[in-house]
C-alpha cells in the first residue's frame, strides 16, 4: 500500500492559508491595520487551533499588527466559516508574527557590510 506523503492537516493548512491571505487582507484595509500577510498556518492534529503566522512589510509594525489580529480573530473565523471551505467546525484562530523574513535581512545585511570590509579577491590562480 503506498504511503502518503502528506497529511490531512496540511492540506486543510494551506486552504487556510489561502482562504486567510484574502481575510486579512481585508481586514488591513477594513481596519486600519499596518500592512502584513500570511505566510503559514499551522492547524492541530484535532483541527480546533490553527496557528497564523504572519509577516509584516515593515518589521516594526508587525507586533502591533498581531495584536489587533487577534483582537479581530473572532470576526475573521466567523468570515471563514460563511467562505468557500467546508468544514463542520472552523478552527480557533492564533496569530503569530513570523520574523524569519526580518532575520534574512539582517543576515543579508551583515554579509554586505563583510564583503565591503575585505579587501578584493585575486583572480589568478598558481
Amino acid at each position: 500500500m503506498p504511503s502518503r506523503d502528506f497529511k490531512r492537516t496540511d492540506r486543510i493548512g494551506a486552504e487556510l492559508r489561502r482562504e486567510l491571505g484574502l481575510l486579512v487582507h481585508a481586514a488591513v484595509r477594513d481596519h486600519g491595520l499596518p500592512s502584513v500577510s500570511v505566510s503559514d498556518v499551522e492547524i492541530t492534529r484535532d483541527l480546533d487551533w490553527a496557528t497564523v503566522w504572519v509577516t509584516a512589510l515593515l518589521p516594526d509594525q508587525g507586533l502591533p499588527a498581531v495584536k489587533a489580529l487577534n483582537q479581530i480573530s473572532h470576526e475573521i473565523r466567523h468570515s471563514l466559516a460563511h467562505s468557500g471551505m467546508r468544514m463542520r467546525r472552523v478552527p480557533e484562530l492564533k496569530f503569530k508574527y513570523d520574523d524569519s523574513v526580518d532575520k534574512g535581512e539582517r543576515i543579508e545585511t551583515l554579509l554586505r557590510e563583510q564583503a565591503r570590509t575585505l579587501p578584493p579577491a585575486d583572480d589568478k590562480q598558481d
